[in-house]
This record gives C-alpha cells, sequence and structure tokens, in this order.
C-alpha cells in the first residue's frame, strides 16, 4: 500500500511538473514587451472604441484626497505639539 501511494505521489508529481514546463505565458517581442491583442482586438487602444478616454477629474481623485488628508494630519500635528493632545477631528478647529 505504501508502494502504491509513493509511486501515485511521484507520478502526480511528474504530471504537475511536464504540464508547468509546457506553458510558456505569452509570446514576447523582446523582454518586456509580452502584450499581444486578442483576434479582433486592435493593436492600438488610443483612438479606437475600446479607448476608455478617462475623465481627467476622475483620475485626480486620488491625489486630490491624498493632499487633504496631508493637511488634515498637520493640523493634527500642529495641535498636539501645541495642547499635548491628539485630536483626530480637526474639521472643527
Amino acid at each position: 500500500m505504501k508502494h502504491f501511494l509513493t509511486l501515485s505521489s511521484a507520478t502526480l508529481a511528474l504530471t504537475l511538473a511536464a504540464s508547468a514546463q509546457a506553458y510558456d505565458g505569452t509570446k514576447c517581442k523582446e523582454a518586456g514587451n509580452c502584450w499581444e491583442p486578442k483576434p479582433g482586438y486592435p493593436a492600438q487602444v488610443a483612438g479606437s472604441k475600446y479607448d476608455p478616454k478617462h475623465d481627467v477629474n476622475e483620475l485626480n481623485k486620488q491625489s486630490q484626497s491624498i493632499k487633504e488628508m496631508e493637511a488634515r494630519n498637520a493640523k493634527r500635528s500642529e495641535i498636539l505639539a501645541k495642547t499635548g493632545k491628539f485630536v483626530y477631528d480637526v474639521e472643527g478647529q
């Protein structure tokens, strides 16, 4: 029974190793340039019907929220230095 388990686990390991070696991923034109379009998809997305045309305001939301967070943290640090107490809600200050 032990021989059978060892043999079947070895067979499974060899099968998995062979299938892992057979897959080479994508066909890269050069190192780092591995994108290739699917059939029917344009080679250049810009200007095609697949172009997402992102809104600039939507793209800047994260940088704007980071600036606001840094301003709140600066205000918290200022209050902490003055009073010695940490105040989380600085909007009313």
